[in-house]
């Protein structure tokens, strides 16, 4: 992840690519003096730009166009846009995605990891999180992946979901038994039906995914650090 600067034209009118920290962004000339943001940093800037290398195997590159089309169709004050996906001039030359949102300066995860949360900050997570959540499910999509590191946040304590790789359209008129899957969701948050029962679950796997962030939230660790997938059970059941 890098945030920019958005201009007419960049420093090269002949390249967009800029090095940063040894990872080549070839953005065009709109996008210029990139920089590491990395996770939870802070700085003025208007965009950051997602680099996705997801041609080395089938499955990342399935994940990611499933990310750019459920984001491209969800409109949400409580879910990451995507303001821009940067072409290539050719299919030959595509090695990488580029997708341009807004900043969001840190993430849920880092929050809880550095400080304690005043009720009312837990309070105005919560609603947006499940705020968020009954749009992903009125659409009929699980999200998959909740977890505190997937929670953006910036400086007004606006808060985006995102990360929509693992998500999955599950319509109720169909079946989709066959095509769901049991490696779903960071172990800590993932409810116990994906692990007992991996073809069966619903909507409730994210709304379990929820109570163990509203969890940590409270406390400020995980509710249930399962170090396995036993360990995890041990750690629901016991």
């Amino acid at each position: 992840m890098a945030t920019a600067a958005s201009a007419g034209s960049g420093p090269d009118p002949g390249s967009g690519a800029e090095l940063v920290r040894g990872q080549v962004f070839d953005v065009g000339p709109r996008y210029h003096n990139l920089s590491y943001i990395g996770e939870g940093a802070y700085g003025m800037v208007r965009v950051a730009i997602k680099k996705i290398s997801p041609f080395e195997h089938q499955t990342y590159c399935q994940r990611a166009l499933r990310e750019i089309k459920i984001l491209l169709r969800f409109k949400h004050e409580n879910i990451i846009n995507i303001k821009e996906i940067i072409r290539v001039p050719s299919i030959d030359q595509m090695k990488d995605v580029y997708i341009v949102q807004d900043l969001m300066e840190t993430d849920l995860y880092k929050l809880v990891k550095t400080q304690h949360l005043s009720n009312d900050h837990i309070c105005y997570f919560l609603y947006q999180i499940l705020r968020g959540l009954k749009y992903i499910h009125s659409a009929n999509v699980l999200h998959r992946d909740l977890k505190p590191s997937n929670l953006l946040l910036n400086t007004a304590c606006d808060l985006k979901i995102c990360d929509f790789g693992l998500a999955r359209v599950a319509d109720p008129d169909h079946d989709h038994t066959g095509f769901l899957t049991e490696y779903v969701a960071t172990r800590w948050y993932r409810a116990p039906e994906i692990m007992l029962n991996s073809k069966g679950y619903t909507k409730s796997i994210d709304i379990w995914s929820v109570g163990c962030i509203l969890a940590e939230m409270l406390s400020n660790r995980p509710i249930f650090p399962g170090k396995h997938y036993l360990d995890q059970l041990n750690h629901i059941l016991g």
